[in-house]
């Protein structure tokens, strides 16, 4: 499996803004994450990838950062763009950011209101879309900025400006979101503090301008990732894969519980540590799926991964309710919508709300045969390449080049594992 996108670009991002050589195995290679490395590269920080897959980052220290000589060119990458947002926001240098055509058309407004707050200053395109120029905020001023909607990469650009804002940097969150920021800030040298709040909630504090020290990473494999062969094993008879050292963090397993829930076959053997993050081999065989309904709350800890829950969820019998889906919308497509037309297309009844989707399943394979619209989204592409493996008719993606942003070698994988993926006959 791939290492894991998230915490591959935060390793480079935190490396990038810390004193002395931080040294990174297990790293991301894919399109989205070298757009990362290239990032930081051009903002000062010497980046280079050794022998044995180990990647050395040279870092600046905190306020250090250096005004780039071209456009910053993020390619599909939102997460790249958001967190990058946050971390020139409080360095008094002008910086521009652009992408490809999915990327351009995402909103940005989410994370620069919170970011104009502690100073900088923002051109954009209307609703905050790419290309966006950045003046970063000479004095810095520190905030507590409660998030509308709970969103890791809004929490993580405003943390990231607080690095180097004097003062204490304090984000509300209304649902526990993935924690990779926190844990890792701490992990190169940070103080930050993590509290309940109200229900369900949480308060994060970061105490500004530390001295971050390099340190090392070890980059779990990536869950969202590993979710595609697993849901391939759960739906296809006579299936058993083994997926070694995959990340189980908490708020980032939603899937893992809510297939168990449904009665997936999944064990998490030789669970151990790695780099500060839990991880398991998963173990997934092949068996009958219920449906079930996804509390809303627990969106936040899988919303990645809900194409391909939808996916299982038509292989299952009765229905999958999934809700608190707001934040599908703003991904590399409205996620939502693009995949309830792939469904759609494919035979499989569905009802779609404002922020949840109802998935009527086939119990067994659905009826497949649809061409589904990716919408440039890497995630959508993969996903219904898995229901083509079930389908009882081919399944086609309009559009597979995007895979490689966030798993590169997809296609080869799953067809070493015994699926059949083929470049379709032009239309």
């Amino acid at each position: 499996m791939p290492g894991d996108k998230s915490i591959s670009h935060r390793a480079l991002m935190f490396g990038a803004v810390a004193v002395g050589r931080t040294r990174i195995t297990g790293l991301l290679t894919g399109e989205d994450v070298l757009r990362t490395a290239a990032a930081c590269r051009a903002m000062g920080a010497a980046i280079s990838e050794g022998g044995a897959g180990e990647w050395t980052v040279d870092g600046v220290g905190v306020g250090g950062l250096a005004e780039p000589d071209q456009v910053l060119d993020l390619g599909n990458s939102g997460t790249s763009t958001r967190l990058l947002l946050g971390l020139v926001a409080t360095h008094d240098i002008t910086t521009f950011f652009t992408g490809d055509a999915s990327l351009t058309r995402r909103p940005m407004a989410r994370v620069t209101e919170p970011l104009t707050q502690m100073g900088a200053r923002f051109v954009a395109r209307s609703g905050g879309r790419l290309p966006i120029a950045v003046t970063g905020a000479r004095e810095p001023l520190p905030i507590e900025y409660r998030l509308p909607v709970a969103s890791a990469q809004v929490k993580s650009a405003v943390l990231l400006a607080g690095l180097n804002t004097p003062g204490h940097t304090i984000v509300i969150e209304p649902e526990p979101t993935r924690d990779h920021s926190e844990t890792m800030l701490r992990h190169f040298g940070a103080a930050v503090t993590v509290e309940p709040y109200e229900n369900r909630g949480r308060r994060i504090a970061l105490t500004g301008q530390p001295e971050l020290v390099a340190r090392d990473v070890a980059v779990p494999r990536d869950p969202s990732s590993a979710a595609f062969p697993l849901v391939a094993a759960l739906i296809v008879p006579g299936s058993r894969v083994m997926l070694p050292g995959i990340g189980i963090n908490p708020l980032r397993s939603g899937l893992l519980k809510t297939l168990q829930e449904m009665g997936a076959d999944i064990a998490l053997e030789n669970r151990r540590e790695e780099g500060g993050e839990p991880v398991a081999d998963v173990v997934a065989k092949a068996g009958t799926l219920e449906g079930v309904t996804v509390p809303p709350e627990r969106a936040p800890s899988m919303i990645d991964e809900f194409p391909i829950l939808a996916v299982a969820a038509s292989c299952a019998r009765g229905r999958t309710v999934m809700q608190g889906l707001a934040e599908l919308k703003v991904k590399e497509s409205n996620r939502l919508a693009a995949i309830a037309r792939g469904l759609e297309v494919n035979g499989v009844r569905l009802e779609m709300g404002e922020d949840s989707l109802m998935v009527e399943g086939c119990d067994g394979p659905p009826p497949g045969g649809g061409r589904v619209a990716t919408h440039m989204d890497h995630r959508i592409a993969m996903s219904f390449l898995v229901m083509g493996l079930a389908a009882r008719r081919a399944v086609t993606v309009d559009d597979g080049s995007f895979i490689d942003t966030s798993f590169p070698g997809f296609v080869d994988l799953m067809t070493k594992l015994g699926a059949k993926i083929a470049r379709a006959a032009p239309a």
